[in-house]
């Protein structure tokens, strides 16, 4: 018995790196003959002035990732269509209604369960594990398994996550360090010392015109998802807006309901009252409000990683003198502290059950992957050139890899530390590249400065790793398509919120108005949302 059990366990073990092999040979196999494969795509603002215009002959529909899908696996793309990404939304619902889709589309999660119901698209899990290479696979679930949840329908995968990374969302607390030192202040630790660099950016003239012009905190009428935010003020005091998390019982609750956002409500209407905040920032979009920041009359916001880039480098370049720095966000004084962030994974790339090669969605995951981040590939010339940061946009599709950004702050810290720079290849390469030449101090290097306050040595990616090492990230629970509740109700109920929490922080109505707003989600949806949503949970359990 021991015999014929050891016998079958080498068998299945022969079996097992078999399939795996034969996935690594077909996977990025080249079709004997050239295979065309439709699609469709959105172009953004940036394509013409940022990318087409530096490389030399380059267009959309052709270009260094349409030869390497011909040149690698004998694919032709071909799109459709082409239209603004203001416009891409509605003609692909256009599409979708009168059953014109391509050979291989990017949707939304409700967009696949549309499809999927109407067998417009066929399942891609058998294709996937036949044709997916070890490092696609591993690439998707780097960050977790559940960027896969949404793309089910009928208990069957209907699509591939055009994966991203959710900590690349969290919201970092900014200050600037030049006017906390001609304070005498020290960087806050707690909600309760961040409040008081509040009040004091305001009262004791930090850029030292003499003139009562300055804010303690700033963000912009969407209070959310720009590049000054509340997410992170509201996480300080245990409130997360937005997103689903776990109570007690184990259940999902919708964090924007919770008492504790009641708690930074009230706070915010002080702040407001007192003239710490922007008192026009109900009008202001992204773009107005970074006018504070460019014009050096705010010293402490809430934004993700890349503001250095947008708008800070602006007010870098008027004021050479500042100093920003990002920081992890703070609790209130003994408590503990969690950055939310939401799923980072909203589209997905299905079939359509008219495509003659479905294999070929896989095959082009996997050259995407492997050219971007695997041992034969250079993301350096794929992904991310100096020359052409978002080079990659060419690509008809783009799954990204979820840590890439971490593992290049670690190659970078690993060689400053040790002097190894083994691992500075590819995108790594690129951001050193940009690094030295700001440290250069040439005229160049100047416009390079948020590299530096990103990715250096003091970068805020120091912090993203801290928060991971401390287990600090609180990633939304929800991970599913929209429920119907959802689809027909919560739009309404975002307006609801967003309308209430203004009006509560200007001080148009008393905070006992976050009781009424909690009412009227239950009432108005939120409580039938709640109930789909436990259902799904318990789906997963």
């Amino acid at each position: 018995m021991k015999k014929l059990l050891s016998t079958l366990l080498c068998l299945a073990l022969v079996l097992s790196l078999a399939s795996a092999a034969l996935a690594e040979d077909v996977g990025l196999a080249k079709y004997d003959e050239p295979v065309t494969v439709t699609f469709v795509r959105s172009v953004d603002d940036t394509m013409e002035t940022n990318i087409l215009s530096v490389l030399d002959g380059a267009t959309v529909e052709d270009n260094l990732w349409i030869d390497a899908y011909l040149d690698k696996l004998n694919i032709k793309v071909e799109y459709e269509w082409i239209v603004n990404q203001s416009e891409y939304e509605q003609k692909l619902n256009l599409a979708i209604a009168s059953g014109d889709i391509p050979d291989l589309l990017r949707v939304n999660a409700t967009q696949l369960q549309q499809l999927a119901e109407a067998e417009m698209i066929v399942p891609v899990g058998e294709i996937y594990e036949q044709y997916a290479t070890d490092f696609t696979k591993a690439t998707l679930v780097e960050e977790t398994e559940t960027v896969f949840n949404a793309a089910y329908y009928d208990s069957k995968l209907y699509g591939l996550p055009e994966t991203g990374c959710s900590s690349d969302s969290t919201s970092f607390l900014w200050i600037r360090n030049d006017w906390l030192d001609k304070l005498g202040m020290a960087v806050p630790t707690t909600m309760e010392e961040v409040l008081a660099v509040a009040e004091a950016f305001v009262t004791k003239d930090p850029d030292g015109n003499g003139a009562d012009d300055t804010y303690g905190i700033v963000f912009g009428k969407s209070l959310w998802d720009d590049w000054c935010e509340l997410e992170g003020f509201f996480n300080g005091y245990g409130a997360y807006p937005n997103i689903w998390v776990k109570n007690e019982e184990g259940k999902l609750v919708y964090g924007s309901v919770q008492s504790e956002v009641k708690d930074a409500l009230a706070v915010l209407a002080d702040l407001y009252k007192k003239g710490y905040i922007d008192p026009e920032f109900c009008v202001k979009d992204g773009g107005a409000a970074a006018e504070l920041a460019v014009s050096g009359k705010v010293g402490m916001f809430y934004g993700p990683q890349w503001v250095p880039l947008y708008p800070l480098q602006t007010n870098k370049d008027n004021d050479p003198n500042a100093v920003w720095t990002g920081y992890a966000p703070v609790a209130l004084a003994g408590k503990e502290l969690k950055a939310q962030n939401p799923v980072a994974t909203s589209n997905y790339w299905v079939i359509s059950k008219e495509c003659e090669h479905p294999e070929a969605l896989v095959k082009m995951y996997n050259l995407f992957i492997e050219l971007c981040w695997g041992e034969t590939g250079d993301n350096g010339v794929y992904y991310a050139p100096m020359d052409c940061e978002g080079i990659w946009k060419l690509s008809p599709l783009s799954p990204s890899k979820p840590y890439k950004n971490i593992d290049a702050f670690r190659a970078l810290d690993k060689e400053r530390k040790t002097g190894d720079a083994s691992d500075v290849v590819g995108e790594a390469a690129s951001i050193k590249l940009k690094i030295d030449t700001y440290f250069s101090g040439s005229d160049e290097g100047h416009a390079l400065w948020g590299w530096e306050r990103i990715y250096g040595a003091e970068g805020v990616y120091g912090r993203m790793v801290e928060l991971s090492e401390a287990d600090a990230f609180l990633v939304d629970e929800f991970s599913g398509a929209s429920t119907p509740t959802m689809i027909e109700r919560m739009s309404t109920l975002d307006d609801l919120q967003d309308e209430t929490f203004t009006k509560i922080i200007m001080g148009e109505v008393g905070i006992e108005e976050f009781d009424a707003w909690v009412k009227n989600f239950e009432s108005l949806g939120g409580a039938q949302i709640t109930e789909e949503v436990n259902e799904w949970f318990a789906a997963l359990q």
